[in-house]
Order: C-alpha cells, then structure tokens, then sequence
C-alpha cells in the first residue's frame, strides 16, 4: 500500500510539473491592411521614397515571446510617393523592370524567420530574404509591442541580382549612380 502511495505521489508531481510548464505557442496574423512598407532608394543626387504591400505574413509566438514568422510582399505593387504625374509612371515602370524587382516573373518577394534573440524590448531578427529570386540571410532588429511591431531593414540590391546603377559594378555612372542599399520602414499591425 505504502508503495502505491508513493507511486501514485509521484505521478501527481509530474503531472503538476508537465501542466505547469506547457508553453503557449500562438501564431498572429499580420493584418495586410493596417500594416504598412515603406521604402527608400538612394542615389548621388537625391532620394526616392514610395511604399509595397504585404499579401499576406504571420508572427510565431511562444510564452508571449517572438520565436519566427513569415512574409510573403506583393512586388506588383511598387508605389513611389514622392512623384507625381509621368515622373511617378516612369519611375515605377522602371522599377517593376528588368533592371530592377523583375516583376513581371517575380510578383513576390518573400522573409522567413529562421533565429530570433531576445534583447531587452527589441528582438534581433534573422532569416532569408527572397527577391527576384535569389535568396540571401538578413539580420535586422525588431520591436514588438501588443498588437504591432516596428523594424528598419537596410537590403544590399546587388545581393539579389539588382546591379543597375551600381557604383560597385559599374565605372564612370557620375550622377546616374544610385546606392546599393535601400532601406524598408516596416510597421506591422496584428
């Protein structure tokens, strides 16, 4: 009796142990239309700026802490903000090209979360990077809030193909050069 007492004890300790140390692991819908990419491409005389949508992404969570994700970009939808008229036709018209995003051979772009590392409030993120097919590592901070999170991510073009302009690739381009970096102003809602 005295054996099956104890038995049975501890069976109660491990069941008390496993249900108190099941974690919550939750995957949050980002929400396409609330959340909102900018972009940012420099050259030697000046900038442009415009925005693209998500088509669709998800944030993995576990215990309330950020641990992976997925996005997939609507390339087709290439805005540039800071033109009007013809200019702004011409510009987008040329990035959707060849020279640039592909897009008519590469309607998506797309991130999958392969590591994440807890610092404080921001999360150091990394995971691959697929543009014009080509897939690359990228590694950018995060911040998540309750129900949004805020990243700034700087993306080498030429690592995916993206050479037009390049001062990396080309000589003598004077006032034609235009950066290799670009920027992405990333607000995600959920």
């Amino acid at each position: 009796m005295k054996k099956n007492l104890k038995g049975l004890a501890a069976a109660v300790i491990v069941l008390a142990t496993v249900a108190f140390t099941t974690t919550k692991k939750e995957t949050k819908k980002v929400d396409t239309q609330a959340s909102k990419i900018t972009w940012t491409g420099e050259k030697l005389t000046g900038s442009h700026t415009g925005t693209i949508e998500l088509q669709e992404g998800y944030l993995n969570f576990e215990q309330n802490e950020l641990t992976g994700g997925s996005f997939i970009i609507d390339m087709t939808t290439i805005n540039v903000t800071d033109l009007k008229g013809e200019g702004k036709q011409k510009l987008e018209g040329h990035l959707k090209s060849d020279d640039f995003f592909g897009v008519k051979d590469h309607t998506k772009a797309m991130f999958n979360i392969t590591n994440v590392i807890k610092k404080g409030n921001i999360y150091a993120v990394s995971g691959k990077m697929t543009i014009k097919g080509k897939t690359e590592l990228t590694s950018f901070d995060m911040n998540v809030m309750e129900n949004s999170a805020t990243a700034k991510l700087t993306i080498d073009r030429t690592k995916f193909g993206i050479k037009y302009g390049s001062g990396s690739f080309f000589d003598n381009l004077g006032d034609n050069m235009i950066y290799d970096d670009f920027i992405l102003d990333v607000n995600l809602k959920f």
